[in-house]
């Protein structure tokens, strides 16, 4: 800032700077023009919150000599960092501050001046030369000049050298100056000071050395310690800012200068629910934009920024030359574009994260293996349960009121019974020959991927897996197309891809399936030149998108899945298969087949012992007759049984005691009888 320079000068220059995107100042002017500055600033608006105002020690020198000003010019200077030069404490600085203190008092009639860094070293340096010349003349030195020969060809110049002369002492004064004892007067540690203005005063928040950088201890403390010049390392106390916060200000903003931030977008020629271009238009819709648009949306500025598609339209572009563009600007498909962000299905990788910076991410999607399979649909289960079934209802129809009643009823009874058993544990299963990315790896057999995914790379470099047996395919309809040829038709055996894009492709394709587990876990974002404040900005923001529910019903807006990927299947390889139950299935089975032997010769037992006589008496002795009575005699509950049953054993008690009665009136009847004939008999003989 010249001297020289007016107030429109300063007002001009400074409406410069608030259109440029920085709003972080750096001030370095003198102490004149300085204030001038500030106080136009203030009243053009630059001393809110969002400026950062660093000012070099102009500023701290106007404090020192000046102080205390008055309120109006401190509040211009609120907030400002500034640098004041160090000067370690000792007894000699305190004496001297306090004799100058003294005299200015009274020598200025309008207050007193005060004592800068500057002071002392003007003050030391006298003190030094008063030393030297002292010790100069002690030693025998005179004051004599004399010409130099050399400088007389100089004669004429606009400077006049040639009339300058030599000291013919110098070099003795120069090694009196060198002797002089300045150990308590040395400025021996560069360093400043880094002070913030705040109130009417200002306070220290740190120093700053080239020994160990910023830092909240005097250097004399840090110079007895190796140098550590570490980020963590690196800080200061808490600042008050411009505006009177004490939040650190962002030191940016979009410029008003008109530019907008160009945007790069893949144009797909596949899966264009994630990104795609408007027909006919510049506009560009799908998941991936709608999500960058909620999160530019949370921003708390204005973001002008224009979409601008990268790709040629026939072939999916490769991800990893679209985030070289955010650096270099060098495309092989376009020479003149560079973007300032990637915006899309743009996967984070270790290779992509050294050129550019990402977002948080917003979708999880490793790579996958897709085979086609044939569905294997098991009815051994419902055929044994059914089974099972019928001999549950046997053994419970006789005690049981819920295995009783009209057929119709106990027919439905085991059917439901079955039913509920059979859903358990049969499943329609999927089977293939390719059971996951090692049976790939083993074969020889052809693999497809997608055209621009990291996925051919990963194969190659990571898995070892030849360039020659992979082939590119751009749209599901190549994927389906390739997998129903199969190798021998000359299509491949699988397809490696990312998991988002094979759940969008199996959405409607029901005969192909995912095999084995995803190998790989990898996630989507948004791309960014390094150390961009936009992306620490853009993560927080779809962080919120995620929270508040907004990042899923944008999902459920494009990627809502279909019938076909919610039906109830499986593939073989994960899950349980029906042979790996044959000796649960074997112990079931017998468990049941001995409980209906038990029953059934309980019945049979049950049988004779209450319906035997019932049959012989009734006379009828054929084989059908029987089984009728017999399958009559199951079908009754058993309290009816054994309630008859003990009606028939009180019965027969019953017959047996008037029997006895009945016997035992006989004899008494006959032996009376006898008595009286033989009494008769005797009569007759006397």
């Amino acid at each position: 800032m010249p001297l020289e320079a007016t107030r429109d000068d300063i007002t001009d220059l400074l409406v410069k700077v608030a259109l440029m995107e920085s709003r972080i100042v750096v001030l370095h002017t003198y102490a004149g023009p300085g204030p001038v500055v500030l106080n136009i600033a203030q009243y053009l608006g630059m001393m809110g919150t969002v400026y950062v105002w660093i000012a070099t020690n102009w500023l701290s020198t106007i404090l020192d000599t000046n102080s205390p000003l008055d309120s109006n010019a401190m509040d211009d200077f609120q907030g400002v960092i500034t640098l004041h030069m160090y000067a370690p404490d000792s007894e000699l600085k305190r004496k001297f501050v306090s004799r100058w203190s003294n005299l200015a008092g009274r020598k200025i009639a309008n207050g007193s001046f005060g004592l800068s860094t500057y002071g002392l070293y003007a003050y030391d340096t006298v003190w030094l030369l008063a030393h030297a010349i002292d010790a100069f003349f002690n030693q025998g030195g005179i004051i004599s000049f004399s010409n130099d020969s050399r400088l007389s060809e100089l004669h004429g110049g606009s400077l006049n050298l040639d009339a300058m002369s030599i000291f013919d002492g110098g070099n003795l004064l120069l090694n009196s100056i060198l002797q002089v004892n300045m150990t308590d007067r040395d400025f021996i540690y560069s360093a400043f000071e880094v002070i913030n203005v705040i109130g009417t005063g200002f306070r220290r928040i740190g120093y700053w050395s080239n020994y160990s950088g910023l830092s909240v201890l005097p250097p004399e403390m840090l110079y007895t310690k190796p140098p550590n010049r570490s980020s963590a390392n690196q800080r200061l106390y808490s600042v008050i800012w411009p505006g009177q916060t004490t939040q650190r200000p962002r030191g940016w903003v979009f410029p008003n200068n008109g530019r907008q931030l160009k945007i790069g977008v893949p144009n797909r020629v596949s899966y264009r629910e994630f990104v795609s271009q408007v027909e006919g238009t510049e506009m560009f819709k799908g998941y991936c934009i709608d999500v960058f648009t909620a999160a530019l949306n949370l921003l708390p500025y204005v973001v002008p920024c224009k979409l601008i598609p990268f790709g040629d339209g026939s072939n999916n572009p490769s991800s990893t030359e679209f985030v070289h563009l955010i650096t270099t600007g060098i495309s092989t498909i376009d020479k003149k574009i560079v973007y300032d962000a990637a915006v899309g299905d743009i996967t984070i990788i270790t290779n992509r994260t050294r050129i550019v910076d990402f977002t948080q991410p917003y979708v999880e999607s490793g790579l996958v293996v897709v085979a086609k399979v044939r569905r294997l649909n098991s009815n051994v289960t419902a055929i044994f349960f059914l089974i099972v079934g019928a001999v549950v209802w046997i053994l419970e129809h006789r005690i049981n009121d819920e295995f009783r009643g009209p057929p119709k009823k106990q027919v439905v009874t085991i059917l439901c019974y079955t039913a509920s058993l059979t859903s358990i544990l049969t499943v329609q299963q999927l089977s293939s020959s390719i059971k996951g990315i090692e049976t790939l790896i083993s074969s020889k057999d052809p693999i497809g991927y997608q055209q621009g995914s990291y996925a051919q790379n990963y194969l190659v470099e990571e898995l070892g897996i030849h360039e020659s047996r992979l082939f590119p395919l751009n749209t599901p309809e190549d994927y389906a197309e390739a997998l129903k040829d199969g190798p021998q038709g000359g299509g491949v055996a699988a397809v490696v891809d990312e998991r988002a894009y094979v759940d969008l492709f199996l959405s409607t394709r029901c005969e192909f399936s995912i095999v084995g587990q995803e190998f790989t876990k990898a996630e989507w974002g948004f791309a960014f030149p390094h150390d961009s404040p936009l992306a620490i900005d853009m993560s927080t923001a779809i962080l919120k998108l995620s929270e508040n529910g907004d990042l899923q019903r944008i999902h459920d807006k494009w990627l809502m899945s279909s019938a076909c990927t919610s039906q109830s299947t499986t593939f073989e390889v994960d899950r349980l298969q029906l042979k790996s139950f044959w000796g649960l299935f074997a112990i079931c089975g017998f468990a049941c087949l001995l409980a209906f032997l038990v029953y059934l010769i309980m019945m049979v037992r049950q049988f004779s012992r209450n319906y035997s006589d019932d049959v012989e008496s009734s006379g009828s002795s054929s084989g059908s007759k029987r089984i009728q009575t017999f399958l009559t005699f199951v079908d009754e509950k058993e309290l009816d049984v054994k309630n008859r049953s003990k009606r028939r054993q009180m019965e027969k008690a019953s017959n047996r005691s008037v029997g006895e009665d009945e016997s035992t009136n006989g004899s008494k009847k006959r032996y009376t009888e006898s008595c009286s004939s033989k009494s008769l008999d005797k009569g007759e003989e006397a």
